[in-house]
């Protein structure tokens, strides 16, 4: 059936029970007993019928569900003249099934939130107009243009001189963050200042809020494994109430002592606080930016004990940055960094892009270059503000210069020089490299005290860059120069000796070791769409340590669970002595099972107000 047809068909059975019980306290003030009773039947039989149809249908599918408890009150009570206590239970049981689903709603609030924010259209810049344009009709490289308060309806990057986003409904981040240009817009991300154009980097649905959306709905679809144990255990619990009540009523040949047992069994705490929790759990997690696909990945998650690292994206930035700037002669520094960015400003390679980046970054006006030729891979040369420039790799401006370049000291392992010359002059030289996210070290000390006791990297680098990016980070192992299969293979044999074990990821040769991990989780920013696909969490904003509020949050969602499981499942027994020692009647039962079932509701609506305390400055 669905969700929003049964939706209304546990509203019209709540309103028929509450309507049937309500008459029937009427006319039994009236002293009229009769009517009474039959206005209180007439509120039972739809709520039962329901009840029996959704027996059936679990049956049928092998599924021995704790509603049968439910049907057996109900049916008892008739049976036996307890019209009234039936009339509660009926309305116990409706109001407890509106009640779950209303919890359940309002704990994906949130996440709703995400689809109802879905742009439809955008404004984008032709021929020297604007125009309206549906969102398939987008491509990259087109420019769009983003007033302040809509919506970025697509990954791009920032081509005016500022733009100040928003980002909170994907990041949890409350305050709004500021790009410069050059710098890469997530969609999702609303304008929280003046209007500013986006150079479109990715089709609507390739990107970042596309892929979001798409997981949020398959997390919405998920069923908790507490759930399913749930289910497995009901036949117990069954069993159990049914003893109670033969026994009741075999020792003391009173039949509505077992109809009291068996009001006062239903329905189980067990079957409405754990959904309820988890999947507030997952609402919670997606506030600090971290998607977790269901319910079954946030209990690993909060179980983990051995964490596998990628180097690349995830340990590291992933993009290379200037590490230093060497000048010769009289250049300054940022003389050395204009003449290169300007030049730089015609190529697309990666490096090119990021001194680039850290000119603008750093307020730099650059120049349009002229008479660009680029060898691909090498480097380039132009003119900038009338000077020859030549940018690129330490051999190729030696070969320019016709003359040998004086190289700085050793470098770094996984360093990269970037020499500069300008008017047939070397002039100096940039360090660049793929550096480790700051606060590294923070985090895994962080990581360490919600109980992950194994830490190790994983990475297909050479063994010098591996061992150079880790020092002093305190890794339990470190593995390089490793391929994708062999990284499958890591993870499966820490899942032999050391399980739970959780992989992090970016790349498309991560997607295999994310998905054999017991939480794979895939840095959603910036990452592959394979190992977003493969993985069971994803970071939605760039940061790593939005690991630590995800797996504290996963931690609480599954103890309020627990808790609420425990106290629900230890008062209903309790209510059940009670009722099969005679000191409950039936009515009274149910009604102290109605109080019991809310409350243990609310208490699993607090893993909503979950307050991480572990979270760190971003890295």
């Amino acid at each position: 059936m669905p969700p929003s047809l049964q939706a209304r068909l546990n509203v019209a059975l709540l309103i028929v029970a509450l309507v049937g019980l309500v008459a029937g306290l009427g006319l039994m003030l009236a002293a009229e007993n009769e009517l009474a009773t039959f206005a209180w039947s007439i509120g039972v039989f739809p709520v039962l019928a329901a009840l029996i149809v959704e027996i059936v249908r679990s049956l049928a599918k092998g599924e021995v569900g704790l509603d049968i408890v439910a049907a057996l009150s109900m049916s008892a009570a008739l049976l036996f003249g307890e019209t009234l206590a039936a009339a509660v239970v009926a309305l116990m049981y409706s109001g407890g099934t509106f009640l779950e689903s209303f919890a359940e709603g309002r704990a994906r609030r949130e996440m709703s939130q995400l689809l109802s924010r879905v742009p439809r259209t955008a404004t984008r810049h032709r021929d020297g107009k604007l125009e309206d344009v549906p969102l398939e009709d987008i491509e990259p490289d087109d420019l769009l243009l983003i007033r302040q308060g809509d919506v970025a309806p697509v990954d791009g990057a920032v081509e005016g001189e500022r733009a100040i986003l928003d980002q909170s409904a994907l990041t949890g981040e409350s305050m709004p963050v500021r790009l410069s240009r050059g710098r890469d817009v997530m969609s999702g991300s609303t304008n929280a200042g003046e209007a500013f154009d986006l150079r479109v980097t990715r089709r609507a649905s390739e990107s970042t809020y596309s892929g979001i959306v798409r997981l949020v709905e398959a997390a919405q679809a998920s069923k908790a494994p507490m759930a399913r144990l749930a289910d497995r255990y009901s036949l117990l619990f069954l069993l159990i109430t049914m003893v109670l009540a033969v026994s009741a009523w075999w020792f003391t040949g009173d039949p509505i002592r077992a109809v009291a047992v068996l009001v006062v069994a239903t329905p189980c705490p067990l079957i409405l606080a754990v959904p309820v929790a988890l999947v507030a759990g997952l609402s919670r997690a997606a506030q600090f930016g971290v998607l977790i696909k269901g319910a079954r990945p946030l209990e690993s998650l909060a179980g983990v004990r051995t964490l596998v690292l990628d180097k690349t994206g995830t340990l590291t930035d992933g993009r290379p940055q200037i590490v230093s700037i060497e000048t010769l002669d009289s250049v300054s520094q940022d003389q050395l960094l204009f003449f290169a960015a300007s030049l730089e400003q015609a190529s697309k390679h990666p490096m090119a892009l990021a001194i680039v980046s850290s000119a603008r970054e750093r307020g730099r006006a650059l120049q349009i270059p002229e008479q660009v030729v680029e060898i691909a891979g090498e480097g380039l040369v132009g003119v900038v503000d009338g000077r020859d420039v030549v940018v690129g790799g330490a051999s190729f401006v030696a070969g320019m210069l016709g003359a040998t370049v004086p190289e700085p000291g050793i470098l770094e392992a996984g360093s990269a020089l970037v020499s500069v010359a300008v008017d047939g002059k070397l002039v100096g030289h940039i360090i660049m490299a793929d550096a480790l996210r700051s606060g590294a070290a923070r985090l895994l000390a962080g990581l360490r005290k919600l109980g992950i006791d194994r830490i190790m990297l994983a990475t297909g680098d050479r063994h010098a860059v591996a061992q150079a990016i880790t020092v002093g980070l305190g890794l339990d192992a470190v593995h390089s120069e490793m391929t994708p299969d062999q990284k499958v293979q890591l993870v499966l044999d820490e899942r032999e000796s050391h399980a739970p074990v959780m992989m992090v990821g970016d790349g498309v040769n991560d997607a295999p070791a994310l998905a054999a991990a017991d939480v794979g989780v895939a840095m959603g920013a910036r990452g592959s769409a394979a190992s977003a696909e493969a993985a069971d969490v994803v970071l939605l904003v760039d940061h790593l340590d939005r690991l630590l509020p995800g797996i504290e949050i996963a931690q609480g969602a599954r103890r309020i669970a627990l808790q609420s499981v425990a106290a629900g499942i230890g008062l209903s027994v309790a209510g059940m002595m009670a009722a099969a020692l005679g000191y409950l009647t039936p009515v009274q039962g149910a009604l102290l099972q109605e109080a019991i079932d809310v409350a243990v509701i609310l208490n699993a609506l607090r893993a909503l107000r979950i307050q991480p305390q572990a979270l760190s400055s971003p890295c």
